[in-house]
């Protein structure tokens, strides 16, 4: 399969404009894709084009990877029901420099190689830009009308809360980006996700019309889960790929507590395995269903590759030790040195020993203290539901008190909060 076969058989190809797949065939080609700095840490909503990049250099042509740090003041409109907070130049910098760091992980940077991955960066292009240059030299090419035909503008202005100049002109500032990339570094494809189809055949129109020349685009289909609720979400809200804010475990244990339905289609779009080991882990997994090694292989795969194979070997052992059935038995032969080391990243909870021995809290107000759940009322929900397990017994009176002779070696408590979620409550 060539690469765009192949990126039509793994689902990530929606939209493609004709000649694109002739343009890779005939010659390395140079394409990029944009990352909107809107935080220091990219999250796996942005798996799918840092992919399609792994895919490309894989295919023996050169990918730049555009950090956003001039569009990332303006924001970009598309998918957008309202205009965002911009964010000061301090914040955007400090985002540019997490992200840069994230990308550098994932691609071959290597100078010696003719399709070396390239980082670009357009605030550096944009800084001294002035703007009456910039309408006189980029706004005069492309027409109000032809503004106005995309969606991304026609869903806001229809709106309640309508589009501002600055937004207007997004479009205008990411189709710069293109030509200054085909001008400067003979890049002729543009890539991202569908919502952003409209800005990047402005980019295209621009190349043409100011360049006189020919560029191309593909456009990848936004991921949504099979019951078509947002993808990318945990309980604690966006699964970032910095360790630092969602866990290798925490990250693993979301790939492995997808439906049958969505890791069938994760594992041919998030993972590098060929068409004949996908059909084989599903046929596998047709009738065996209850043994999860779809999400098993689906999680280890994706894990691998974002946190490297022994941070994956962590979160396995972690999740081996908590669903257990000999969890308790198994951590009281451990030090706390062992135990730490073997939940590394299981969401730990410290609680001071004096006031667990003297206040005896209730249970309600334990879990509402600690945080495992946002309140007391939240946390009497959970437990009339029966969602609520100490050290693997369900708890169900409300009126429980919360001692030291709950806690394994009266230094540790597992809290479980539903099917999937543990907490390590340790006193200190």
């Amino acid at each position: 399969m060539n690469l765009i076969e192949e990126l039509r058989w793994r689902g990530m190809i929606q939209d493609i404009m004709p000649g694109t797949e002739e343009q890779l065939l005939k010659e390395m080609t140079t394409a990029y894709i944009g990352f909107d700095p809107t935080a220091d840490s990219l999250h796996i909503g942005s798996l799918v084009p840092i992919l399609l990049l792994v895919h490309l250099q894989k295919a023996g042509h050169k990918p730049v990877a555009l950090v956003g740090g001039a569009t990332g003041m303006v924001g970009d409109p598309s998918g957008k029901s309202e205009e965002r907070n911009l964010l000061s130049e301090d914040v955007l910098q400090k985002n540019v420099a997490g992200v840069k760091k994230q990308l550098e992980q994932y691609l071959n940077f290597d100078s010696s190689m003719p399709n070396a991955a390239e980082m670009a960066n357009n605030y550096d292009w944009f800084k001294d830009f002035s703007f009456l240059n910039f309408i006189r030299d980029v706004g005069k090419h492309i027409t109000v009308n032809y503004m106005m035909a995309k969606d991304s503008v026609k869903k806001r202005l229809e709106g309640e809360t309508g589009m501002s100049f600055t937004e207007f002109t997004y479009q205008l500032v990411q189709g710069y980006d293109f030509y200054y990339l085909y001008t400067n570094k003979n890049c002729k494809l543009q890539m991202g996700g569908s919502d952003q189809w409209g800005n990047i055949v402005t980019g295209t129109e621009l190349i043409r019309r100011k360049a006189g020349g020919e560029a191309f685009a593909f456009t990848c289909p936004l991921i949504t889960k099979a019951d078509g609720s947002k993808f990318g979400k945990s309980e604690k809200g966006n699964v970032w790929l910095d360790p630092e804010k969602t866990s290798p475990y925490e990250f693993y244990q979301f790939w492995l507590n997808t439906t049958d339905a969505d890791a069938a289609r994760y594992l041919k779009i998030f993972t590098f395995l060929s068409p004949k080991e996908v059909n084989q882990i599903l046929e596998g997994h047709n009738g065996n269903e209850n043994q999860r090694n779809l999400q098993k292989r689906l999680a280890e795969e994706i894990t691998t590759f974002v946190h490297g194979k022994e941070n994956f070997t962590k979160a396995v052992r972690a999740t081996e030790l908590l669903f257990s059935k000999d969890t308790l038995q198994i951590i009281a032969t451990l030090s706390p040195n062992e135990l730490d080391a073997t939940l590394t990243g299981v969401p730990a909870v410290e609680v001071n020993k004096e006031h667990i021995a003297t206040t005896n809290p209730d249970v309600v107000s334990f879990l509402a203290e600690t945080g495992i759940l946002p309140s007391k009322g939240e946390a009497r929900k959970m437990v009339q539901g029966g969602g609520i397990s100490f050290n693997k017994q369900k708890v169900t009176d409300l009126s429980k008190k919360v001692n030291l002779l709950l806690f394994i070696n009266e230094k540790y408590l597992f809290v479980q909060k539903g099917k999937t979620n543990y907490y390590l409550v340790k006193v200190s």
